[in-house]
Formats: structure tokens, sequence, C-alpha cells
């Protein structure tokens, strides 16, 4: 089961926020959230961000900074598991061609050769792997 399965809404927000700041104390995360709950929420929410194994504590200048203990990497691919299995039912093509639809005004010629040259890779990787 993908990691972020196991998360909240608002505990995904927290993990967001200290993966963006790498490290961050309930104030910190109090100060970035949207519609902040109260001090002793977050700390409770944060306190079962570290039981479910998301995140650690150290102790600095009498406070609990808090650090993601799941490499950034596997969080963002565990969550965009969880959206194409939600939204467009497990197809990585039909949720691209989505993000594509809502940006195009968006997205550079660069960009989409930079698409052009994953999709050559990717086919090129799949006929690699058939031949085996």
């Amino acid at each position: 089961m993908p990691l972020s399965a196991h998360l909240s809404r608002r505990e995904r927000q927290i993990m967001d926020i200290v993966y963006e700041l790498r490290e961050a104390s309930a104030k910190d995360i109090q100060a970035k959230l949207p519609n902040p709950p109260g001090y002793s929420a977050i700390r409770a929410t944060m306190n079962k961000l570290e039981s479910k194994g998301f995140l650690a504590h150290r102790e600095r200048d009498l406070k609990y900074i808090y650090y993601p203990t799941i490499d950034h990497k596997e969080a963002r691919d565990s969550a965009i598991q969880r959206l194409l299995k939600t939204f467009f039912a497990g197809s990585a093509s039909q949720a691209m061609s989505t993000m594509l639809d809502l940006s195009i005004g968006d997205v550079s010629e660069e960009e989409l050769e930079e698409l052009n040259a994953l999709i050559r890779k990717a086919k090129k990787d799949k006929a690699g792997n058939s031949k085996n």
C-alpha cells in the first residue's frame, strides 16, 4: 500500500511543509499551514506522524525539531501512484494528457521537447526489456 494512503489530508499537508523546510518545529508548521489548528493539535498530529514512522525529532533550544524519515522521492512516488490509482484508473497516459490540457499555455517548447525525449527513452527501454 502506498505510504501516502496512511496519511490524512492534514498529515499530508504537514509532511509537505516538513519536506519543503527539511526540518520544522510545530510553530514553523503552524505558520505555513492554511487555516492552522491550534499549537497543541499540530503537536499531536506531528507526534502521530512520528508514531507512524514518517517523522522523527530531536531537541534544539528546548523545542522539538521534526524531520522526515522517508526519502522525499519515495514519498513523491507514492503520492503519484495514489493519484494515478484514484483519479486515472492507474493510467499514466491519462494523467499526462490531463496535465498537458490544464497547462498547455504554460508549457515551453523546451519542456515539450524534454517530454518527447522521455517518451522516446521509455519506448527504447520497453523495447530493450521485451527482448529479454
